[in-house]
């Protein structure tokens, strides 16, 4: 009897230790790590810190992995729904742009890339 509490202790050794390097630990389990891996994006144009008009276009590339399928668009954090190719009738200041890679469920893998534009 005393065995198998030792085994059942070293089971639950063996599976804190995945979790703390980030492995999957249990047959099925998903890490957005692994995910984010395969897809990268960064913005192209504007530049970081850059100063734009009130509309600009965004241009970034995408390169998908097998999870990563398309981009979401942020403006100062709010989803830019329906975005195609160019910001209009931002007001002036400071305003943050976020491409996010995204799954086929629409599920955003931690790919991502931020600047901030001055609008002028």
């Amino acid at each position: 009897m005393d065995i198998m509490k030792h085994i059942g202790f070293m089971g639950l050794g063996i599976a804190f230790v995945g979790c703390l390097s980030g492995a999957p630990v249990f047959a099925g389990e998903k890490h957005d790590k692994h995910i984010a891996g395969e897809s990268k994006v960064m913005i192209t144009s504007p530049k970081n810190g850059d100063k734009v008009g009130d509309s600009f276009e965004l241009k970034y590339e995408l390169s998908n992995g097998s999870h990563g399928g398309h981009a979401h668009v942020f403006v100062d954090d709010e989803y830019q729904r329906g975005f195609k190719g160019t910001l209009k009738g931002l007001s002036k200041g400071e305003h943050q742009i976020t491409v996010k890679a995204a799954n086929e469920d629409h599920a955003a893998v931690t790919a991502t890339h931020t600047i901030t534009v001055d609008v002028q």
